[in-house]
This record gives C-alpha cells, sequence and structure tokens, in this order.
C-alpha cells in the first residue's frame, strides 16, 4: 500500500473522498496494520500517536474507523475543499510520514481547541495555526 519514497514519506495511493466527520479517517485494519509495520520497524523512532498523512499542501492526523471502506482516506470536507482533489473519490497520491516526521508535524496538527476558531484572534482551528494549510505570509510562514 506504501513504499518508501524519501528519508522522511512513504508514498501511496488512496481513493480520496469527503467525510463529514471533523478528522482524517482510514479503515481500521488498514490503520492498525499501517501504523505497526512502518511505524514500529525503528527502533530508535518512537511511535506517534496517529498515522499523519499529506495531501497537496496539507498535513493531517489519520485515525482508524471501521465505516471506512478498504483504500479510502475518508477526508473532513471543510479540509477537502481547501486542497486541490478533483472530483472526489479519486484515486490520489498521498504521501505517509515516516515515525520521526511524523512527531514532529503532530505537534503543529493537533487540535487546538474543539471549535473552528478558539477566539483568540490568532487564527488557531482544529487543524493548527491558520488552518490545515499552516501560517501563511507574504514572504512565507513567518509573514515575513
Amino acid at each position: 500500500m506504501f513504499e518508501e519514497f524519501s528519508s522522511g514519506y512513504y508514498l501511496g495511493r488512496l481513493y480520496v473522498t469527503p467525510s463529514r466527520e471533523e478528522r482524517a479517517l482510514i479503515e481500521r485494519t488498514t490503520h492498525e496494520r499501517v501504523s505497526k509495520q512502518l511505524y514500529t520497524t525503528d527502533a530508535t523512532a518512537s511511535t506517534p500517536e496517529s498515522l499523519v498523512m499529506k495531501l497537496d499542501t496539507a498535513h493531517f492526523p489519520v485515525h482508524g474507523d471501521d465505516g471506512v471502506p478498504a483504500e479510502t482516506l475518508a477526508i473532513p470536507e471543510e479540509l477537502l475543499s481547501s486542497l486541490d482533489v478533483g472530483n472526489p473519490p479519486t484515486l490520489t497520491e498521498v504521501f505517509l510520514a515516516k515515525a520521526d516526521r511524523a512527531e514532529q508535524l503532530l505537534r503543529f496538527t493537533r487540535p487546538t481547541t474543539g471549535d473552528d476558531d478558539d477566539g483568540s484572534g490568532d487564527g488557531a482551528t482544529r487543524f493548527g495555526p491558520s488552518g490545515p494549510r499552516g501560517p501563511r505570509g507574504p514572504g512565507g510562514p513567518t509573514g515575513t
């Protein structure tokens, strides 16, 4: 399902489909198998709390669910609408972060609150700072 791509990612192809759930999901046994196979093979890396995938420009945690068909990645409609995925459900290349990279990314994609906006005015959402694509600004992530 996933093959070595780079020092930080595996590459796979999944059917990407919109979901009304608030988090990205794949079939539960697939989630468990991929997590065990890819995240526990490196004894030097810590095991992340969830799979982390990249689709288009967004990184997000992926959880297992019995209601998702095999080889399908169900993405929250709000996130999917902001990405360049044409005509879902579509067989799409997705990146799966390796264990050490996933741990790093989870720090930025963890839900900040249960609401879309925490009222702080800092742009924090359940997808992390400034939404599913991260911080934005004229000069890059720092806005300078």
